[in-house]
């Protein structure tokens, strides 16, 4: 009975991973906008979206990544970027995001390695 929650009590799940595949601009943003919302409807603690087969993000991809960290982080939760390629981590550099959010990269980025 370990799977019992009271009433008015929220369950919550540690890890939830959205992977999103082909570019994250204004013509995607709705369906992985609802996706997204699928995710955050879970409430996890950490939700990570893969943007390892998304080549590119545009502004609207980015307003929408902004708007998902303040959705999770109102519940609690924290977003992290996984396997940006070059360019979308550029995007997100210029546009500051990676201040906002954890970007996670298999590679170093070669302006933080040191001499």
């Amino acid at each position: 009975m370990d799977d019992v929650v009271p009433a008015g009590a929220t369950q919550v799940v540690p890890l939830v991973e959205v992977q999103v595949r082909g570019d994250l601009d204004v013509r995607s943003a709705p369906s992985v906008n609802d996706v997204l919302e699928e995710a955050l409807a879970l409430r996890p603690r950490q939700l990570v979206i893969d943007l390892a087969d998304c080549e590119l993000i545009d502004a609207a991809g980015i307003l929408l990544l902004l708007d998902t960290h303040r959705r999770a982080m109102r519940d609690g939760g924290t977003v992290a970027l996984r396997s940006p390629s070059a360019r979308a981590r550029r995007n997100l550099k210029l546009a500051r995001v990676d201040r906002v959010l954890q970007v996670l990269t298999a590679e170093p980025d070669p302006q933080q390695v040191l001499p």
